[in-house]
């Protein structure tokens, strides 16, 4: 009896390499969705030195010369409405990116489901060849024995003869 062969094997590797594929997905959407994130709290950080920058500029100036610069502060809210902007664009595309890694996490897991699957058809069935074949081994053993008992009990019948 030849070793186990598993006539599903080619599945079952093409079944691995899908999943193979899920995953880079998914850890490529991970990765952009970590980079906007990151985008998204630069924008933040930016919009709130704006702000403070704006708070002392103003108040630097109330305190010297009794009024503001207007020019120096549309140019301010101008800047900080721009970064606004910019974070709310990054916002949405985070959205979008956070359905995308949930569709490939789906896939991802119906890929891997769908993997066990034959691995536990492969398991069964490793098994099952298994058993036979140490039921063709014992039942060999047992032949082999019988075949010498029956010489032993042959060799004393001829010797009494």
């Amino acid at each position: 009896m030849g070793g186990f062969e598993f006539d599903l094997q080619a599945v079952l590797d093409q079944r691995a390499i899908v999943e193979r594929e899920r995953q880079l997905r998914v850890a490529a959407l991970e990765a952009e969705r970590l980079r906007i994130e990151r985008e998204i709290r630069e924008h933040r950080q930016r919009i709130e030195a704006g702000r403070e920058e704006l708070r002392r500029a103003l108040g630097a100036e109330r305190a010297e010369a009794g009024s503001a610069d207007l020019l120096a502060a549309r140019r301010e809210a101008a800047a900080s409405l721009h970064l606004i902007a910019k974070a709310q664009q990054c916002v949405l595309k985070l959205a979008g990116v956070l359905a995308r890694l949930d569709r490939a996490r789906a896939d991802l897991i119906r890929a891997t489901v769908d993997r066990k699957a034959v691995e536990a058809l492969r398991e069964r069935r490793w098994t099952a060849w298994k058993s036979e074949r140490d039921r063709r081994e014992n039942a060999a053993v047992d032949e082999i024995n019988v075949m010498r008992a029956a010489r032993r009990t042959g060799g004393a019948d001829g010797e009494a003869a």
